[in-house]
């Protein structure tokens, strides 16, 4: 089993920066990917970005590309994502995801096995 916690949501203003941290447990060796997805209210859990084990990043949200950068300190366990230029559209609730599949479709939130509690942003206008 792998244990997944967030950290570092808030309520911040258009423009202004927040970074959120993902600190895995447990069996963490078995992890090929990590991935950020997010869900605003009324709306369907989405893809935001993934990361492999390597560190390579796998791939980006079109809308937060240029703004929102993923990394992970492998000797922490732990997965960050540094958003910048936040919008009001980026208000959600942020997930962490861990995946032990080595997959392609790692923008698909059914390829991930283990998800944290989820931390909320808030970005006003």
């Amino acid at each position: 089993q792998v244990q997944l916690e967030e950290s570092g949501g808030g309520l911040v203003q258009a423009g202004g920066s927040l970074r959120l941290s993902c600190a895995a447990s447990g069996r963490t060796f078995s992890i090929y990917a990590m991935a950020w997805f997010r869900q605003a209210p009324g709306k369907e859990r989405e893809f935001v970005v993934a990361s492999s084990r390597t560190g390579g990043t796998l791939g980006y949200r079109d809308s937060v590309k240029g703004r929102f950068t993923i990394s992970r300190d492998n000797a922490k366990n732990t997965v960050y994502l540094q958003m910048n230029s936040l919008k009001p559209e980026d208000t959600a609730v942020y997930y962490c995801a861990a995946t032990r599949a080595v997959t392609s479709t790692y923008y698909s939130d059914r390829m991930y096995d283990y998800w944290g509690q989820g931390t909320q942003v808030t970005v006003s206008s």
